[in-house]
């Protein structure tokens, strides 16, 4: 199983100093977390689109491309690309180039997005977004799939026989379809033969198990071997030396990140204790000492059959020198202990 990050380049108020790092200053921790995730041995590392002010990144494949640059072996992947208010085109020219300056380490993980505020930004209609998403896809995986294309859709014009460049440096880039909780999105995960990425954000894990089998039960129906699936999990977390002290450090930020999008969404505010029963052994937050981390991994791969792992550090922001920490914990000891237990 593939052990990795993903983030979202948060941007929000430190709650205990009520600052707010620049922007400049955020990517240049960003920089620091990904090779230090590279360099620790970590397999993969996923950052998310949004267009509002409280995350630095609109451009996953911009900041992928610098990334590539200054890593050698980690994976690096979009999470997600809001491909329904993107061009496609574009979307594979980009990912092509970290593809090239990677060497073949690039992924794209196409995903309809929990936000809309990219949708009015580029004149997209938000209440056909999955009609729109699923032309968007169908296009995306041809272009991935030939040179020239000849393409007729309904959100986009046409494209008469043209070549797409630069094409990437692998035959084909990945492309994994993130899933939030729609069964429809499973199944089309499972007739296009993608991989399959599934956002676990709150209540128990072991319900998202629902959508493990209806996708392998799809896959089959398109007679597809099962040997070839795989499936991975997106989950809010944390690592600290101590299961105390890693709960401590993240319920500030963590609190107050849902908080505010209670506020959107129409959540009550987080709670001390609830915060406590998600980060509880059958919770969805995997946070705590790294034997806690090892275990919640270990029991969700088992459960889905997990062939990656992300954990996404962090939800809110936290001291860039604690983030840090994590991720060499991460890298250090969470990542070679489960490697060990999934060998035997």
């Amino acid at each position: 199983m593939e052990l990795g990050i993903s983030t979202f380049a948060e941007l929000t108020p430190d709650p205990q100093l009520g600052t707010t790092l620049t922007p400049q200053q955020r990517m240049k921790n960003l920089m620091e977390e990904i090779k230090l995730s590279d360099q620790i041995g970590l397999d993969v590392y996923a950052i998310g689109e949004h267009h509002r002010p409280d995350f630095v990144v609109s451009s996953p494949a911009t900041v992928l491309a610098a990334a590539a640059v200054v890593t050698k072996q980690i994976k690096l992947s979009s999470a997600v690309t809001v491909l329904g208010s993107e061009d496609p085109v574009r979307v594979f020219q980009q990912f092509a180039h970290v593809d090239l300056l990677s060497e073949g380490r690039a992924e794209i993980m196409a995903g309809r997005g929990s936000f809309i505020e990219s949708f009015p930004l580029f004149g997209q209609e938000l209440e056909l977004y999955d009609e729109i998403f699923a032309e968007k896809l169908e296009l995306l995986l041809q272009l991935n799939q030939t040179e020239k294309i000849n393409w007729r859709g309904k959100y986009r014009p046409s494209i008469p026989n043209r070549g797409v460049y630069p094409r990437p440096f692998q035959p084909e880039i990945p492309v994994w379809l993130a899933v939030g909780g729609t069964p429809q999105s499973v199944v089309r995960a499972a007739e296009k033969g993608m991989p399959l990425a599934l956002a676990i954000i709150g209540g128990n894990p072991e319900r998202f198990t629902y959508f493990t089998d209806l996708y392998r039960k799809a896959w089959v129906e398109q007679g597809r071997d099962l040997d070839a699936i795989q499936i991975a999990v997106h989950s809010h977390g944390f690592i600290g030396e101590n299961s105390q002290q890693a709960a401590d450090d993240f319920y500030g930020p963590y609190a107050w990140v849902m908080t505010q999008l209670g506020k959107e969404r129409g959540w009550p505010p987080m709670s001390k204790n609830q915060y406590d029963a998600m980060r509880s052994p059958e919770g969805s937050l995997v946070l705590g000492s790294p034997q806690e981390v090892i275990d919640k991994i270990l029991m969700q791969q088992e459960m889905m059959g997990l062939t990656r792992y992300l954990l996404h550090l962090s939800v809110g922001t936290m001291p860039h020198d604690k983030l840090m920490k994590a991720i060499e914990l991460y890298g250090d000891v969470v990542a070679p202990a489960v490697r060990k237990a999934l060998a035997k």
